[in-house]
């Protein structure tokens, strides 16, 4: 016809199209494309990945790996982030400004705590780092929010899935949740103990001190607390019924915590770690079929 001509570069369906150009340039459009990622990648992340840190973490300690590879800090927190991104990606359709700021808050709160733990021994007893976790500041790392806080919010969505709405009474839904995160620690603090990320000096518990759990009580109220403030109870439960992927820190907290309690012979902590195993199969949370691609 008259006046057409070529199509134009840009229009060309052979024209290849820039790494800008791929990218999602809406906020449910960047959700979209990482809930997609962590889907097809959830074996990798929720099961290989931590049981690589448990060998890697058993071979540090043992003296297998030989400096500076053993411990080392930015592959430890390189695997930390890995294993939490299924929550953080889980929750990011839920963050709005005020669920950020009260965010904000439990991060301010955990550095407060535990730079006072560090210098004082309260709540949770004393204790020090005996390996480093990254950067320091004031004897605490600087990436603690990335370890402490994905332990809490983990037991309030738990409890969110296993309630399934059924209770609406805020002191029934803080002493389950507190449970749960004295549970989680039950199985953590002689895991790390134990590997030497840190030490209380001794205690009744796997080297720990009973206070420990106290002061772990006080951390969970105020988790609780603030996190009831940040989301809303509907939203949170409708996320977690269409994510199947939510909670899949939690398996990899299972596999990786409760390997290296079994190795060092801490079998309480292991048969804790197993419980949320269990429950974590129950309510659907993980698919035994992802460990048919080790076939």
């Amino acid at each position: 016809m008259d006046g057409d001509g070529p199509p134009s570069p840009a229009s060309s369906p052979s024209t290849p199209r820039t790494l800008r150009d791929r990218l999602p340039n809406t906020r449910e459009g960047a959700e979209t494309s990482l809930d997609r990622l962590v889907r097809e990648n959830r074996f990798t992340i929720a099961v290989l990945f931590p049981a690589v840190g448990a060998v890697t973490l058993v071979g540090s300690a043992e003296g297998w790996i030989p400096e500076p590879f053993a411990f080392h800090p930015w592959f430890v927190l390189f695997g930390v982030l890995v294993m939490r991104s299924p929550l953080v990606v889980g929750i990011l359709p839920l963050l709005d400004r005020r669920a950020v700021g009260w965010i904000g808050v439990l991060i301010a709160y955990t550095y407060a705590i535990e730079g006072l733990g560090v210098r004082t021994g309260w709540p949770y007893g004393t204790f020090e780092y005996t390996v480093s976790l990254g950067p320091m500041l004031g004897g605490v790392p600087v990436a603690l929010p990335v370890f402490f806080v994905p332990l809490v919010v983990n037991a309030y969505l738990l409890y969110s899935l296993l309630s399934g709405g059924r209770s609406s009474s805020g002191w029934v839904r803080l002493l389950a949740v507190a449970l749960a995160v004295v549970a989680m620690d039950v199985v953590l603090d002689p895991g790390a103990v134990a590997v030497g990320f840190w030490t209380f000096g001794g205690g009744a518990f796997y080297g720990i001190p009973l206070s420990n759990y106290a002061g772990w009580v006080l951390s969970a109220t105020v988790a609780v607390v603030t996190l009831d403030r940040a989301f809303d109870a509907d939203a949170v439960r409708d996320r977690l019924t269409r994510c199947e992927f939510m909670l899949d820190d939690m398996v990899s907290f299972v596999i990786l915590w409760g390997g290296i309690n079994v190795w060092f012979g801490n079998y309480l902590p292991a048969a804790v770690a197993l419980a949320f195993g269990v429950a974590l199969v129950r309510a659907n949370r993980f698919d035994a079929r992802l460990l048919n691609q080790w076939r």
